[in-house]
């Protein structure tokens, strides 16, 4: 039931790379795959096992069908867009993932606690669900959520698009449509924060991701909304903000990182998924959508915030501006 891919580190390791201006044609690039059953949890591994990450992803939709039977399922390019992270950390790290899609009443499965032993943290992907609806699906995914954060106190969340908006609702913050009810699309800048500087470890004001939603967190959530999921001690920080969504991604130290915005997506998926949701009505502004599709080929910093979301896996996600002006940290 299950798909797992696994990825071996090299063998030196590559300096990192800084945060990019969003100048040339996306950085990534997929080798064509059949994706298996949606309804089975498979896995990808790496040839070795010295120094590797495990992350459950859940998925939560299924791409256009021409990505499917190009790039595989959400899962699928997830495992590749960390593997490459993978690559850039110091030492390198090989990254291991099971993959489950989870929206049962299409056919999925959801996993149990007991699946998720022996893993790093969990990673859930974007949906055309909304995160603050009440299909039964969502119910049962926030219930494990919520058992797994009571319980794997050493366990890291992450979640893109609806899974940032989802871990977000978990812990209490309200989640929902835009108040203009637009939409945030395409090519975006984001303005980083302290705490974003330090996590992706740069002095850029800035980065630049792809951008595919309506709905947000409206505000972070507090040790008050959480309903005694977070411990006293827990800081809840913003680590961006645009000006269309106040909170772009929430942190909480070697514990939770989240992203509004998507990190693996390339030129052919912004423009494949902006015409899936124009097509069902989803997007009406055709000016917006149109301009989205016009700047998907730039350049955008999903790898960094792949890179980031390792760190915090790893627990080495506190370093500060002596790590930012050295090419060589993690």
């Amino acid at each position: 039931m299950f798909r797992t891919f696994k990825t071996r580190p090299f063998l030196s390791a590559l300096p990192a790379s800084p945060i990019r201006s969003p100048q040339i044609k996306p950085v990534f690039t997929f080798t064509s795959t059949s994706r298996p059953n949606a309804s089975m949890l498979h896995r990808y591994k790496p040839t070795i096992t010295s120094d590797i990450v495990r992350l459950m992803v859940l998925e939560t939709d299924k791409p256009h069908p021409d990505t499917q039977s190009e790039k595989g399922s959400f899962g699928e390019i997830v495992h590749r867009h960390f593997s490459d992270a993978g690559k850039a950390h110091h030492p390198p790290l090989g990254v291991e993932t099971d993959q489950v899609f989870v929206v049962t009443e299409q056919g999925g499965q959801m996993p149990k606690f007991q699946d998720f032993d022996g893993f790093d943290g969990l990673l859930i992907t974007g949906s055309m669900y909304d995160a603050h609806g009440d299909n039964q699906w969502i119910q049962d995914l926030l219930a494990l959520l919520k058992e797994l954060w009571t319980k794997k106190p050493g366990f890291t969340f992450t979640g893109v698009c609806f899974g940032h908006q989802l871990l977000a609702r978990m812990l209490g913050a309200e989640v929902g449509p835009s108040p203009k009810g637009d939409w945030e699309l395409g090519h975006s800048s984001i303005t980083l924060t302290p705490t974003g500087q330090r996590l992706f470890r740069t002095q850029a004001p800035e980065v630049h991701l792809h951008q595919m939603h309506q709905d947000q967190v409206v505000a972070p959530p507090t040790r008050d909304s959480a309903g005694g999921l977070l411990d006293k001690d827990a800081q809840v920080e913003c680590w961006g903000t645009s000006s269309h969504t106040k909170v772009q991604g929430l942190y909480i130290r070697n514990r939770l990182f989240t992203t509004q915005a998507h990190v693996g997506f390339d030129e052919d998926m912004v423009k494949r998924q902006i015409a899936m949701r124009e097509e069902a009505g989803g997007i009406q502004d055709r000016e917006h959508a149109n301009r989205a599709k016009e700047t998907a080929h730039l350049e955008h910093d999903g790898k960094e915030v792949a890179k980031a979301i390792l760190r915090v896996i790893r627990t080495d996600d506190d370093g500060g501006w002596e790590t930012v002006t050295n090419d060589h940290g993690n």
